[in-house]
């Protein structure tokens, strides 16, 4: 019997228009307006972290540029969307385009591999209007690939796009970057993911707390994919039921398979600190660690809470930004601790907590220079 394998939750919730690609809503408007117009560049360079949508972005352009109802619906084109109905819609989709080519220059990064591109890409497309090559971790690319690549991605032929995708911009030569339109693919807000991923829960029927998925949005760091991905390895605590049968995913098992901790535990620790309870601080820390927490990212989310304190509490105006990336309900605990906080104090705390993170990293005793911290700063 051939066990047929589920497709991941990142790859069936991949965004499928410019419209769902969360967290990029001015590159998703720029692209929309040039596929309407049908001013769809020949070359793009997509840069930013990971998970927050280059390589979906790039697949969508392959679409935009070989959907049959765009090119036979003036009407439709002008919505400067894929129909994600025609064949090679569907195709692409599926990755199973032989005009759509995905490059992974991580392991092929030298001048052969650029060369055969060189040469594939002079031949017209098999079935598709035109050619994609999408060449993921371009930063990867040795410089005799680059100086190889550098007149095909001026003048492609005019059946072909080229788009390059990368983690590190700043290792893409200037060259490059001059030949191709750049689009920046910026962290998407915590609160977007928290929405995205309650959505994947409802359809999918997983039943999680929304503290849980809180943690899993603070745990992918910015990264849709990563979020996914997680959200999909503790679905499997509820897989014995579906709908109301399911058992319900709570904060205590995300921050078991994370090893992160949940938002409440590290405002609880800085409102102890901040009332300068030391003996419930320490109390506090002995039990994280009991508990098998690890202390080293405890202690970075901590220090990241206390700079959001001292932040709101000296300049109110942040609280827009912090919007993004924390729920009304924490803002208003956040404002509420600010209040307890000495400026100099906190300030002080935080340099502090910066050197106990850094001695944590490479101390075999996890505990001890959160807890000397803790005891210089308010005994």
């Amino acid at each position: 019997m051939i066990l047929i394998m589920a497709l991941a939750l990142y790859r069936k919730y991949r965004p499928k228009t410019l419209g769902e690609l969360l967290g990029q809503d001015t590159n998703a408007e720029i692209l929309r307006n040039a596929a309407a117009s049908g001013r769809i560049g020949h070359a793009y360079l997509f840069y930013g972290p990971r998970g927050t949508g280059k390589t979906s972005t790039a697949r969508l352009i392959a679409k935009l540029l070989n959907c049959e109802k765009r090119r036979d619906d003036p009407a439709f084109k002008k919505l400067g969307e894929p129909c994600n109905a025609c064949r090679h819609c569907i195709e692409i989709d599926a990755q199973n385009s032989f005009d759509v080519i995905e490059i992974d220059a991580a392991s092929n990064r030298g001048i052969d591999e650029i060369r055969n591109l060189k040469d594939s890409i002079k031949t017209s497309p098999s079935s598709a209007d035109h050619k994609v090559y999408i060449i993921d971790e371009a930063h990867m690319l040795t410089t005799p690939a680059w100086n190889a690549l550098l007149k095909t991605l001026e003048e492609p032929p005019a059946h072909a796009v080229i788009v390059l995708a990368t983690t590190e911009y700043e290792k893409i030569p200037a060259t490059i970057v001059s030949r191709a339109q750049r689009f920046l693919f910026k962290k998407p807000p915590k609160t977007v993911i928290m929405q995205a991923l309650a959505a994947i829960a409802a359809a999918e029927e997983i039943r999680i707390d929304e503290a849980a998925i809180e943690l899993i949005a603070a745990a992918a760091e910015g990264s849709f994919r990563d979020a996914i991905s997680l959200l999909e390895q503790v679905s499997s605590l509820s897989l014995l039921g579906k709908g109301p049968a399911a058992k319900k995913i709570g904060l205590a098992d995300v921050e078991r398979i994370t090893g992160r901790i949940g938002m409440k535990k590290i405002h609880d620790l800085a409102e102890l600190i901040l009332k300068k309870n030391l003996p419930a601080a320490l109390a506090c820390i002995v039990g994280l660690h009991e508990e098998g927490h690890n202390l080293t990212q405890f202690t970075k989310d901590l220090i990241h809470y206390v700079r959001k304190i001292l932040s709101l509490k000296v300049s109110p105006g942040v609280e827009d930004i912090f919007r993004g990336e924390l729920t009304s309900e924490e803002i208003a605990d956040i404002k509420r601790l600010g209040a307890l906080a000495d400026t100099q104090e906190t300030m002080k705390l935080m340099k502090s907590l910066i050197r106990a993170y850094a001695e944590i990293r490479h101390s075999p005793f996890a505990t001890v220079p959160l807890e000397i911290t803790l005891i210089e700063n308010l005994s």
